[in-house]
């Protein structure tokens, strides 16, 4: 099952509050500080992130089994480990990036 997490949105548009990623090039915001749970995403020119997430928005969902979720689906970004609770990865479904989430329990 799949419980809505946040929304990603690109933009070349500095926001408050962005925190960066060096091995992303990424500026990002902090989806749990906004009322509306977005998260704003600005690449650096030579981020090697995939294109699809630096062109559309993406819809992030908490799931119990990244794995299962993954099955079958294109892969955008592989399954990656951020930190002892938290694994991610990217399919694509209806032409844009779904952003998996397990968290360790």
């Amino acid at each position: 099952m799949r419980t809505l997490n946040h929304y990603g949105i690109p933009t070349d548009i500095k926001k408050e509050g962005e925190v960066y990623s060096p091995d992303m090039k990424l500026h990002m915001t902090d989806f749990n500080s906004s009322p509306n749970r977005i998260e704003f995403l600005r690449f650096d020119a030579d981020s090697q992130m995939p294109e699809l997430l630096k062109t559309h928005a993406h819809i992030a969902y908490v799931v119990d089994d990244i794995d299962a979720e993954m099955t079958g689906k294109p892969v955008v970004l592989p399954k990656t480990v951020l930190s002892d609770e938290l694994t991610i990865a990217f399919i694509e479904e209806e032409g844009i990036a779904i952003e998996l989430m397990q968290f360790t329990k």
